[in-house]
């Protein structure tokens, strides 16, 4: 009787869990949907974000539609030497040498020691735009690399972006 009574309560428990996940996964798909009507209908209006930061879900969402391609002046960038605590910034350049309309849908900093900010706008064939990546050396020190992931309507869809740079304590008055 034992043996039965924990089977029926196990069995209630997968068929729990598999109704929990696959209303889970019903609303993903809703706003997958949603944010790719949202790409594919830009028209050349600004695409916007409330801030800068990612959401888990939007870091998994790759842009559908035409797809286009981006070519950057230089995709690394070395600061050099940079003093404990002071920040540093640079502009990396890119092209859509595709063509289709290019949309940057999402621009992620492996570190919250990082901020980029971007062209927002959808950007014509042979249009150009930037992505200021800007790290804060606050509480760093020695050798560092940090990285930005580029989320765009491309192929590959993903690009990476690298800065390094060596953070050095400011020498203490003698």
């Amino acid at each position: 009787m034992k043996s039965i009574s924990s089977s029926l309560v196990l069995g209630m428990l997968l068929i729990f869990a598999a109704a929990l996940i696959s209303c889970q996964n019903s609303g993903s798909d809703a706003a997958k949907d949603e944010a790719r009507a949202d790409i594919e209908n830009t028209d050349g209006a600004a695409v916007t974000t409330s801030d800068n930061s990612a959401t888990p879900n939007a870091a998994e969402e790759v842009p559908t539609g035409p797809l286009t391609s981006i070519e950057f002046a230089d995709n690394k960038h070395d600061y050099g030497l940079i003093e404990q605590g002071e920040k540093v910034a640079h502009v990396f350049k890119f092209k859509n040498t595709g063509n289709e309309p290019l949309v940057l849908s999402n621009v992620k900093p492996s570190c919250g020691c990082t901020t980029p900010s971007w062209t927002k706008e959808p950007i014509a064939p042979g249009g150009e735009g930037e992505i200021q990546v800007e790290f804060d050396s606050k509480g760093k020190s020695g050798k560092q690399t940090k990285t930005v992931t580029v989320t765009a309507n491309t192929d590959p869809a993903k690009t990476i972006l690298t800065i390094t740079g060596e953070i050095v304590k400011e020498e203490e008055p003698s």
